[in-house]
Parts: structure tokens; C-alpha cells; sequence
């Protein structure tokens, strides 16, 4: 009997809730900790951030308007898929050239971390906003609102440091558009698995592999995107692609602007949210 050959896995973009192949139809090769072949990876292009912008712009206005809980339920639904898909994220790791316990560890601190941010969809609200007092016969509120479409520059650590940039901007209504780690990037695509078979409506959260150098300034330019993230921006880059997001005036969020790596707070959910304040006249 002849010996069966295992079937190789396709790893694709991740926009608008589906698997496309790049539109340019490169790809890279991603390789193991010791050199070895693991798999072609997509090799997104400038059209395939374009195409992925209006993918979260579509979806922002139905995942802003759902209700916090709502949306703590569905961060808390990933969080039950990546933990039932633990022992794939593990080999994934290992491959890159983790250690078990360290591949093991990072994969549950991930599944921690969007049920951490899972807890504070409903009350994050209430820590930002507040009732200001004022000098007239006035009702004073100020509430926050997400900023919109927030564009992603992820670090390398290729699970932990994604879920760690990524949960924090949809949390508070955002959506997303992310270029996932360069050198590692398929435990990404396979998180895009988990996301597509949650709960999470399609272009919520999009995910890009391939060259920083190429996809971050057209993201960080594009004028459709309210906010970026620059968390695995080289340093040499980091300038080039703030000037690249001052032409629409972009929320921008620095390398240095809090260590993803450290246990997570309520400063990159902040970081993403705009105040409205509004006025009402006491006794009408």
C-alpha cells in the first residue's frame, strides 16, 4: 500500500470575512527555525490594502452600532474557538522555533487576553466617560466613540503580539486592518479561522501577510484609515509613516506607546476612542 501524502495547507489573506489569494498573486516563503520549507505564504499588495479598507469601513457601522455587551460576547466566542484549536497554535509556534512550554504559554496567554479585553467591552464606557460639572443650568456628558477604521502594523511575536494590538482597537466598536508579523506570519491566517468561524461579522478584522516595508506606508496614507498602530513598525520607518498619516490626520499610535508584551491595560483602548461631548438644558 502506498504511502499517503498529507494534505499541504493554502495560506491565504483574510478581508471582508473570506480567504482571498493576493490579487497580484505573489507569495513568499516562510521558512522554520532551522531553515526548513514550512509554506508559501500571500504576499498582499497595495490593492489588497486598498481592498481591505473598504472591507472594514463597510462593516464599522454595524459592529460600532452593536451594544458593548454584544460585543464582549463575541470577543469571549474567539476565545472559546482559540482554545479549542490550542494544540494547532502550539505546533505553529513550535515551528518557529519556540520552545513547548513556551509555544504552550504564549498560546494561553493569548486566549487570556481576549477574554480579558472581553470583560471591559461593557465598562470601558464608563471609566472614559463621565458627567462634567458645569456653570449653568446644564446637563454636561461626555461619551466615547471608536475612531473608525484602524490600521495595524503587528509585532513579531506571531499570536500574543497580534491578539494584543488587534482585541484592544475592535473592542470599543473599531474595525481593523492588520499586516501581520513578516517573518512569522502564519499563526495569523490561522487566527483568521478562528475569527471566521466565531461569531465576528466579515471585515471586522482583516488580516494582511507580506512585506512591511511595501504594505505599511500605503496603509498608514491611505485616507479612508482614522487611526494607526505602529506597534511593529521598524524603528528606521517609524517617522516616514507618521508623516505618511498627518495628511488626514490619523490617530497615531507609537511603537513606544505602551509594552503589548506586558499585561494588558486600558491604555490601547483609550488610544482608539474619540470623546462627544454633549449639552442639554436642565428642567427641559
Amino acid at each position: 500500500m502506498s504511502e499517503r501524502l498529507s494534505v499541504r495547507k493554502t495560506y491565504k489573506l483574510y478581508i471582508g470575512g473570506a480567504f482571498p489569494r493576493s490579487e497580484s498573486g505573489r507569495s513568499y516563503v516562510v521558512n522554520d527555525a532551522k531553515g526548513r520549507f514550512l509554506a508559501n505564504a500571500s504576499q498582499a499588495s497595495r490593492k489588497d490594502v486598498r481592498d481591505a479598507v473598504v472591507a472594514a469601513r463597510k462593516a464599522f457601522g454595524g459592529w460600532s452600532s452593536r451594544t458593548p455587551y454584544n460585543r464582549g460576547q463575541i470577543l469571549y466566542r474567539i476565545a472559546e474557538m482559540l482554545e479549542g484549536r490550542r494544540a494547532q497554535f502550539v505546533d505553529e509556534l513550535r515551528a518557529a522555533g519556540a520552545a513547548k512550554t513556551t509555544a504552550s504559554a504564549e498560546v494561553d496567554a493569548a486566549i487570556d487576553r481576549w477574554v480579558w479585553y472581553a470583560g471591559w467591552a461593557d465598562k470601558i464606557g464608563a471609566v472614559v466617560g463621565n458627567a462634567n460639572p458645569v456653570a449653568g443650568p446644564f446637563f454636561n456628558l461626555s461619551t466615547p466613540e471608536p475612531s473608525g477604521v484602524v490600521g495595524i502594523v503587528a509585532p513579531d511575536g506571531p499570536l500574543l503580539g497580534l491578539v494584543s494590538v488587534v482585541a484592544p482597537a475592535i473592542v470599543t466598536g473599531n474595525t481593523v486592518v492588520a499586516v501581520a508579523s513578516e517573518p512569522e506570519p502564519l499563526p495569523a491566517i490561522t487566527l483568521a479561522e478562528v475569527l471566521a468561524t466565531s461569531d465576528l461579522p466579515g471585515g471586522v478584522v482583516n488580516l494582511l501577510t507580506g512585506r512591511r516595508a511595501e504594505l505599511a506606508p500605503w496603509l498608514a496614507s491611505h485616507m479612508d484609515v482614522n487611526a494607526i498602530d505602529l506597534a511593529g513598525a521598524p524603528d528606521d520607518a517609524v517617522t516616514g509613516l507618521e508623516k505618511a498619516a498627518a495628511d488626514n490626520l490619523k490617530r497615531v499610535l507609537r511603537p513606544g506607546s505602551g509594552d503589548w508584551s506586558a499585561d494588558p491595560g486600558t491604555d490601547r483602548m483609550k488610544g482608539f476612542l474619540e470623546t462627544k461631548t454633549v449639552w442639554h438644558p436642565v428642567g427641559v
